[in-house]
């Protein structure tokens, strides 16, 4: 299918439902717990990334201009550490037991859910006007420990990518750990794994020898997914193969949240060692596509690809991993 190139991305803005307030203090807590949890040291269990200069972005013409993707530059970074995984359903739990931390879906008492994921018959449907992504169902009570409302759960998914989360709280549980959230040029160095303007964290060619390298849509999106990839939904953290430099679903699975603000021209003349975005916007950034991109809608499972949303949205695709200062 020819791919049409004003499509946004698989992700939806929580500005495009009703409803829309808070209804819980930002610091108010829904069940603060004791807890014997220690703070995460902020370079446990991270991969050490040497820092280098790298070509970013793309310049091909499966790219989106409109995003901002091109042209293709030569970015210096410095060293820093980033995890090999994006942060799971247990690390989150983790935190919020040591904090009493209540994430923004919960505090708006609702969030998008993929709808081939939505029982209508047993959850509470909000109004929505989301004519670019009508899949996407705002659900009451669908919250990161149980993803696609009442009567589901996160208990088989422990080693999941936590979902439902906004960069707000992404941003909490990274200052909680010590960490942060990595900047979208840090994001881009990590997932080509030392490779040089190749599609994807691995090279060019989607599946290699006929094999699955990442989580996405398989088959006609938005209606049919045959899951040959092994997962419907999200995979844990640590399915298929790392890239060069040991890191896992870098593209695929779930979008992840950098630090930086969101512009598609600012790029163009900022600087081009250790950048960070502009001082100030109306979304973040995402990077890595999910499993709900497909070639034929959202083909932006692509190192290069760059997506956007609001600091309070959440979906059931929206994760982060995390990133930590080497100095």
């Amino acid at each position: 299918m020819k791919q049409e190139k004003n499509h946004p991305c698989c992700a939806a803005r929580r500005q495009n439902v009703s409803g829309t307030h808070n209804t819980l203090n930002a610091n108010q807590s829904k069940k603060k717990q004791n807890s014997s949890i220690t703070l995460t040291e902020g370079k446990n269990n991270m991969v050490l990334l040497a820092g280098d200069s790298f070509w970013m972005g793309t310049n091909s013409s499966e790219g989106y201009p409109q995003d901002g993707e091109g042209p293709v530059r030569k970015v210096t970074i410095d060293p820093f550490y980033l995890s090999p995984y994006a942060v799971t359903n247990k690390e989150f739990a983790a935190f919020v037991q040591d904090t009493g931390y209540v994430t923004e879906a919960e505090k708006f008492e609702w969030s998008f859910v993929f709808n081939l994921f939505v029982d209508k018959s047993e959850v509470d449907i909000l109004d929505g006007h989301l004519p670019y992504t009508p899949w996407w169902i705002p659900v009451k009570e669908a919250y990161w420990y149980q993803p696609e409302g009442p009567n589901s759960s996160i208990d088989h998914r422990m080693n999941h990518p936590v979902v439902h989360i906004s960069w707000t709280d992404a941003n909490a549980y990274c200052k909680w750990a010590g960490k942060r959230l990595p900047t979208e040029a840090e994001w881009e160095y990590a997932a080509r794994g030392g490779l040089e303007k190749k599609r994807y964290p691995w090279g060019d060619q989607l599946r290699p020898n006929d094999q699955h390298h990442c989580n996405i849509w398989q088959g006609k999106f938005p209606k049919d997914n045959d899951a040959s990839d092994g997962y419907a939904g999200t995979c844990p953290v640590d399915e298929y193969i790392p890239n060069g430099y040991g890191l896992y679903n870098m593209v695929g699975n779930v979008w992840e949240w950098c630090g930086d603000w969101f512009s598609p021209t600012f790029h163009l003349k900022g600087t081009k060692v250790n950048p960070m975005g502009p001082g100030l916007g109306n979304a973040r950034v995402m990077r890595g596509g999910s499993y709900l991109c497909h070639e034929s809608y959202c083909n932006r499972y692509r190192v290069a690809a760059r997506s956007s949303n609001t600091p309070d949205s959440s979906t059931g695709n929206i994760g982060f991993r995390c990133a930590a200062d080497a100095r």
